[in-house]
Formats: C-alpha cells, structure tokens, sequence
C-alpha cells in the first residue's frame, strides 16, 4: 500500500518523536513505529466512513423533508441520485468493508461537531451537487468523478476535518494528501476499496525497521559525519529536521546495499523540500554530495549491484 517515500516519511515521524524523547527505548519505539504505519490504513477507512456518514445524514434529510407539516413536489419525491450513487452503492454492500468503516466511524460520531450535518449543508448548495443531480449523465465515469470532486472540494480539505484528524493522530494530516491519492485511484480503477496492509510485503518492513534501528544505534557517528562535511557550522546551528534527513540517508547509503546511491539521496533531498526549511533543499543536498564523492573515494560505500553507486 505504501510507497517507499512514505514509508521514509513514517519512519522519519518515528525518528523525530524518539530523538526528542531521551528515556524511549528501541524495542517500544520500534512497536510505536509500527502502529504508526497500521494507522494509516485506518486513515483510509475513516475517510470512507466519513463519505458513509454524509450520505446517511443526506438519506434523513430526504425522508425527514417528506414529513414536513406543509412538503412540496421536492419533499414528497426527492431526487436521491446522491445517496445511490453507484460508488457510495458499491462500498455500502461490500458487507466486509463496511464492518470495518463501522468500527472507526465513532471518530466522526463520537463528539458534537455534527460534522455530516455541517458538510452536507454545504454541499447541497453548491454547483457541484446542483448540476450533478440536474445531469441525466448515469454513467460510471460520471459517478466516479462526482465522488472525487465531493471529497476533494467539500471533505479533504475541511478545517473541521482536519481538527478531528488531528485529535485522533499528529500524524494523520501529513497522510492525508497520500490516502487521498489511494482512495481516488481505487475509484478510478478497479473499485476494491478494500485497505491492504500498510507494508506492500517483507521486504518494505524490513527496510522500515531496519532504517528506524539504524539511524538511532548510528546517531553518534552520524553527528560527526554531518559535523564534518558541513563546515563553518556548528551541529546545534543546524535544523533538526536537515540533520534528520542527513543520517537517514547516511544509514540507507552506508548500510542498505542494494539501494542504489542517488535514490537515496534523490528522496531526501525531494523531503526536505516539505519538512523543514527553504534553504534545506540545497543545504542536504550540498553535504550529502560532498559525503557521498569522499566515501566513495576511500572506499566506505559498498553495494551489492552494478550501477548502485
């Protein structure tokens, strides 16, 4: 399920909670990672929960407006293209699927936010939901691009949305925008809303763990290492984030030898550019340059393949 610069980005929120934290110890942090990475396939399924939540209020909605004292045409025979929309249909009776959306969908319930009822009104008003009932179009290409609009406009980006993520997780905004990118694939391609597991297979695990393990046992060395390509500047003077990057790398280049050399400086360099300042782009790369040309000159970066340094 996830790519391997989410995964470096797991890892790093991972790395940064337990460099902060002076009494956490490996074999707990490595589990907390862990149920870090199984907490973003719960993203995905609280964000369909949330969809599920809205098109109940918006079922209500309908039948409530047909026991008005005084309904008119539109209460009595509501258009209900929305709530049978043939996406919303398809997730409502995968049976399996909604067992699980049921057990997260408290997130959304379990407060007074009242957040279906305040998304809902608001997408009723729009041109989005205007022009989507009043279109004959049942096509399924058209009920797919409904569904991506409807969360991309009125639901991913909700203030509110965010504030009850973030109740539930620090982490879950940052993989927002990634669990966005699944579920709208899923939509496009073949439907299987069904959450994989967060590791595509062993493999991807390992190299979680194993970068988390290795850049926490390595942390000294990796200091000196920084403190001696960056020169003129003191480690304390240097942002946390850009030395977080750094030894991240350091432990992929120095100690995963079937990862080509530049995929790993490529990444960090390219996650810099979202996590930390506007100057640490060229800062990581500049240092990681001059690190990666001088290792390979004395001989200390080893890989398994041709073509990999």
């Amino acid at each position: 399920m996830l790519s391997r610069r989410h995964i470096r980005i797991k890892v790093m929120q991972s790395l940064y909670s337990f460099l902060s934290t002076k009494d956490s110890q490996l074999p707990l942090a490595e589990k907390a990672m862990l149920k870090h990475f199984n907490e973003v396939v719960e993203l995905k399924l609280v964000v369909l929960s949330l969809l599920i939540e809205i098109v109940k209020y918006a079922n209500n909605f309908y039948e409530d407006g047909k026991k008005k004292h005084l309904p008119n045409s539109s209460d009595l025979d509501p258009n209900t293209k929305f709530v049978n929309n043939k996406i919303v249909c398809l997730i409502r009776e995968n049976n399996s699927l909604m067992t699980r959306i049921s057990k997260v969908s408290g997130i959304w319930l379990n407060n007074d936010h009242d957040i279906a009822r305040k998304l809902f009104n608001v997408i009723i008003k729009s041109d989005l939901y205007i022009n989507y009932l009043g279109s004959q179009n049942l096509s399924l290409k058209s009920e797919k691009k409904f569904i991506i609009d409807l969360l991309n406009d009125f639901v991913l980006n909700h203030e509110l949305v965010h504030h009850i993520l973030e109740e539930r997780s620090i982490y879950w905004i940052d993989d927002l925008p990634f669990i966005a990118t699944i579920i709208f694939g899923d939509i496009k391609d073949d439907l299987n809303f069904n959450p994989s597991l967060a590791f595509k297979d062993k493999t991807d695990k390992e190299f979680a763990v194993a970068l988390f393990r290795n850049t926490i046992v390595n942390n000294s060395d990796y200091e000196k290492i920084i403190e001696k390509f960056a020169k003129n500047w003191e480690l304390d003077r240097i942002a946390k984030m850009d030395q977080l990057f750094l030894k991240m790398a350091f432990a992929e280049i120095l100690l995963m030898p079937n990862l080509p050399v530049k995929v790993s400086m490529n990444e960090y360099i390219e996650i810099s550019k979202y996590y930390s300042t506007e100057k640490s782009k060229l800062f990581v790369n500049g240092l990681l340059d001059n690190f990666v040309k001088t290792f390979t000159r004395d001989g200390k970066i080893k890989k398994s393949g041709r073509g990999l340094v």
